[in-house]
This record gives C-alpha cells, sequence and structure tokens, in this order.
C-alpha cells in the first residue's frame, strides 16, 4: 500500500492528492509580483509559514489523561478550510495534498499579505 492509498483510508475522500506542478507554476507568478513590491534588503528575510488544523480548550484535568489512543477534538470541521500563518499571523486558507512523499498545501484564498502584521 503506498503512502497516497494509506492517506486515503485514514483521512477520507476530503484530502486532495495533486502533484502540485500546476500550483507550483501559479505560486512561482503570484511570488514574482508579490517580490516586485519588496525592496531587494526584504526578499531574503526568512519566515515561518504554518497550516493551523484547529484548537482545543481543555482543563489540565483532561490534559493528563491524555493517552497514546486519546482523541481530543477540536474547533475545525473536517473539510474545512485551514488557516494559513505566517509568523503566527493569519494570510488565508488552505486545503492540505500530498506531491509525492510530502505534505503541501494548496492555498485556497489569501487576505492579503501584511507586511506591517507580520514584522510585529
Amino acid at each position: 500500500m503506498n503512502l497516497n492509498d494509506q492517506l486515503n483510508g485514514q483521512l477520507g475522500d476530503d484530502v486532495i492528492i495533486d502533484d502540485l506542478e500546476g500550483v507550483d507554476a501559479a505560486t512561482a507568478v503570484a511570488g514574482k509580483n508579490a517580490a516586485r513590491q519588496l525592496p531587494q534588503m526584504m526578499r531574503r528575510i526568512p519566515v515561518t509559514l504554518t497550516l493551523e488544523v484547529g484548537s482545543a480548550r481543555i482543563s489540565l484535568q483532561e490534559l493528563m489523561a491524555i493517552g497514546p489512543a486519546s482523541v481530543v477534538p477540536l474547533d475545525a470541521l473536517a473539510g474545512e478550510p485551514l488557516v494559513i500563518k505566517v509568523n503566527g499571523a493569519p494570510i488565508g486558507r488552505a486545503e492540505v495534498v500530498v506531491a509525492g512523499e510530502q505534505y503541501g498545501l494548496k492555498v485556497i484564498d489569501l487576505d492579503g499579505l501584511n507586511l506591517d502584521a507580520l514584522t510585529s
């Protein structure tokens, strides 16, 4: 059983399996447009891009009861787009995809990259 089959079995039909070649091309074009607006010295500043699945608020007692087989329900619905964050600031929504042997994200929408919010 390959990785795609395992993921489909574990995660269901809501997961998009994609080779990302078209997405990479679109991202490159969008990236070039955004890069033109950045001063040269800012283009190499590293940022942390994360994809947030959801969160849960639990008590310390519930936390202490968590074990290897525990399931903690999150506040996000299954199949709902996930939040893209840059340095902790939300910038858009995405879906999880599989590209070869790695996970990736497929951007659904961007609320705009506000550089001021990212650097604070």
